[in-house]
């Protein structure tokens, strides 16, 4: 889905939320998945002015997940090891986004190119 306004993370947020709920994830994680779906939509707008997230299920042998793909063809991070420190925000927000969303959910990578923008993969797994 399309990330250009705060509509588009309000949307996503809802979309998140909802595939979770259909999983069957609980509600807790359920919010948890939300909440970086809000916080990675956030950026894009903040920092890109556009992009997308996709959302999809994931499937191993003996779990179910979600993987959302936030990306962006912004101006990208110059230094990841500083934004993925709690506390840090070019923009003088609370720092919380990016260590946050690696906080609550259990797979995060992220590939970023000063100049090419942004790339950040995530993974929630139903317990």
């Amino acid at each position: 889905m399309p990330i250009n306004s705060d509509r588009d993370i309000v949307l996503a947020r809802q979309e998140g939320r909802a595939m979770a709920t259909r999983l069957k994830f609980s509600v807790g994680n359920a919010t948890l998945i939300a909440t970086a779906i809000s916080e990675l939509a956030r950026n894009i707008v903040s920092y890109a002015g556009r992009g997308e997230i996709v959302m999809s299920v994931a499937r191993n042998s003996n779990r179910t997940g979600i993987i959302i793909v936030a990306s962006d063809s912004g101006p990208g991070i110059s230094d990841l090891t500083l934004a993925l420190r709690d506390g840090f925000s070019t923009s003088g927000s609370l720092g919380i986004g990016l260590p946050g969303v690696r906080r609550l959910m259990d797979e995060f990578n992220i590939d970023s190119q000063p100049g090419h923008g942004t790339i950040v993969t995530v993974t929630k797994w139903k317990l």
